[in-house]
């Protein structure tokens, strides 16, 4: 399978998981506090679904380098959003998943880093 058509299944498979876990801690969460790690999760998960899915429309547009957004973000999701559900849903001792949400973190910069780079290499490329 390419990545062309990797990127937008993944995409489609984060999106469902952000209902999922978003309807999960809605309903099933009692704890305030693990509902709140929950929808920041869900929040930062769709944000970058998203901007994954868009590094596919600035490869189309001729930034090549774009192709390395999106698995940047697809492990800043795993790491950043998939340790606060486990949190939020009591899954995992805090200490176990406490390094997990900065580094997620640094993987989503280091994405919008990719874009960024791929955006001004539209910007110059000549017409």
């Amino acid at each position: 399978m390419n990545q062309a058509g990797l990127t937008p299944l993944l995409a489609a498979l984060s999106g469902f998981l952000c209902v999922a876990v978003g309807a999960f801690g809605a309903h099933l969460v009692a704890d305030p506090h693990g509902r709140e790690l929950i929808e920041i999760g869900v929040r930062y998960n769709i944000l970058h679904t998203m901007a994954a899915l868009a590094s596919v429309s600035f490869r189309n547009w001729g930034a090549a380098v774009a192709r390395f957004a999106a698995p940047l973000f697809f492990t800043g999701i795993v790491l950043f959003s998939g340790s606060l559900y486990l949190r939020g849903a009591g899954m995992a001792m805090a200490d176990m998943t406490a390094m997990a949400p900065p580094v997620g973190g640094l993987f989503f910069l280091a994405g919008w880093c990719v874009l960024i780079w791929a955006g001004v290499t539209l910007a110059v490329k000549p017409r």
